[in-house]
């Protein structure tokens, strides 16, 4: 298998590690989403820390410390994937899987239009074409489930920020993840620490099975991140972007499949209306990263 080869097996491997998270979490309950949040944030902090001592990243990690600017964008980071994952957490754990899905699957559209309203980029005639389809997905799903689909939009809003976010910062996924995880545990330690005292924690009170999973979330957290990061070397971005669809996929697979959740025709009409959407917007990325790298190749012949 050559580099580009490793490369998509690489990415493939951590959208459908994603994809499966479904499966994961739910091992965990009872305890809530708060609970599974704060030991994700503990666990990871550890993990990542390890993967610096392992990786001999202490003297980038030191440089990231002191830029102040970078900083500031990885606390904002921090935040935006703490509510990320919070969201995600919630949504698996209260029957919401398909919404979950949902929330990846119009990430890409939001991101874009985040790139418009933040960055003042302009869009080309069939990207708005996307995102217009997109919004009348959102607002036919928000009929068909009776109310608009807060988990959904709460994830994609908080990873196209989280993406803005470490894009503008423009630091290693592993040191990034060691800040962001960094500046989040004091606070996830301190909850852990009073639902113990006040004897609310789930964690450790129905058996070594039970416990053992809470232990893995930050190698859970990780593994994926780091096939992404190696993925990411290897493969253009056009690539990745098609990746990506899978998590998605099989989370929408599962929430329909083994989960069961119901599935009415009004949100089939939503779901399909995304995909339209997707199909589109991805179809002209493409199309318009031909044309450039065509273009390209004609000027350096010239």
């Amino acid at each position: 298998m050559n580099d580009v080869g490793r490369g998509v097996a690489l990415g493939a491997a951590a959208y459908l590690m994603w994809g499966l998270f479904p499966l994961y979490f739910p091992l965990l309950e009872p305890a809530g989403s708060l609970e599974m949040l704060a030991h994700r944030v503990v666990w990871s902090t550890l993990t990542v820390g390890v993967l610096v001592l392992l990786l001999r990243l202490r003297s980038t990690l030191g440089a990231v410390l002191r830029d102040r600017r970078t900083m500031v964008l990885l606390c904002l980071a921090a935040v935006a994937i703490s509510v990320n994952w919070g969201a995600y957490l919630y949504g698996v754990t209260s029957d919401r899987v398909v919404e979950t899905a949902l929330g990846y699957f119009i990430n890409p559209l939001v991101t874009v239009l985040m790139g418009v309203v933040v960055l003042k980029e302009r869009l080309r005639p069939l990207q708005w074409v996307a995102l217009a389809v997109a919004a009348v997905a959102v607002v036919v799903l928000a009929v068909a489930y009776g109310r608009p689909p807060w988990v959904a939009i709460v994830l994609a809003l908080s990873f196209a920020c989280y993406g803005l976010a470490k894009k503008t910062a423009s630091v290693g996924a592993v040191e990034s993840l060691a800040v962001e995880t960094a500046v989040l545990a004091p606070l996830a330690l301190a909850f852990l620490l009073v639902i113990g005292l006040t004897g609310t924690a789930e964690a450790g009170r129905h058996g070594l099975g039970h416990a053992l999973p809470f232990h893995t979330t930050g190698i859970v957290t990780a593994v994926p991140l780091i096939c992404f990061g190696a993925a990411a070397t290897r493969v253009p971005l056009s690539t990745i972007g098609l990746l990506q669809y899978l998590a998605p996929v099989l989370q929408f697979l599962l929430g329909v499949l083994w989960f069961r959740e119901e599935m009415p025709a009004a949100r089939w009409v939503g779901f399909v209306l995304v995909w339209i959407a997707l199909v589109v917007f991805t179809a002209e990325a493409l199309t318009h990263r031909r044309r450039q790298l065509a273009l390209a190749a004609e000027a350096s012949a010239v």
